[in-house]
């Protein structure tokens, strides 16, 4: 027990070091806080609202992997390595498919819910 209460708090400590010091995961949360409430109002299955919010916290967990990769691959080595630069690309990229499938999820999500008032109302 003892052991999961220490990483619950490196946890908590780890999420506030990153939220405080990175734009995009900041970025992401007031998405996230957003989109929470947006969810009830777009989807009435409770699966269908968990995968809204579900796939923006993947971005946010693929969001706080890439920080962790660069923060880690700059003290690795400051200087301009094509292997690390690579590697930081890559985690990019893991990223912007995070986004790519968050965007087309909410998407349908909202393409759903017009085409059922649409349908509705004809």
């Amino acid at each position: 027990m003892h052991r999961l209460f220490r990483a619950f708090i490196n946890s908590c400590r780890g999420f506030r070091a990153a939220a405080r010091t990175e734009e995009a995961i900041r970025q992401e949360l007031l998405v996230l806080a957003v989109a929470l409430p947006a969810a009830f109002v777009l989807a009435q299955d409770a699966w269908k609202r968990l995968a809204l919010v579900g796939v923006l916290l993947l971005l946010l967990v693929v969001e706080l992997l890439n920080t962790a990769i660069e923060k880690l691959a700059d003290r690795v080595s400051p200087e301009d390595d094509l292997l690390i630069g690579r590697i930081k690309d890559m985690s990019s990229a893991a990223v912007g498919l995070a986004i790519l499938l968050a965007a087309v999820i909410w998407t349908v999500a909202f393409a759903e819910m017009a085409w059922s008032h649409l349908s509705g109302v004809g």
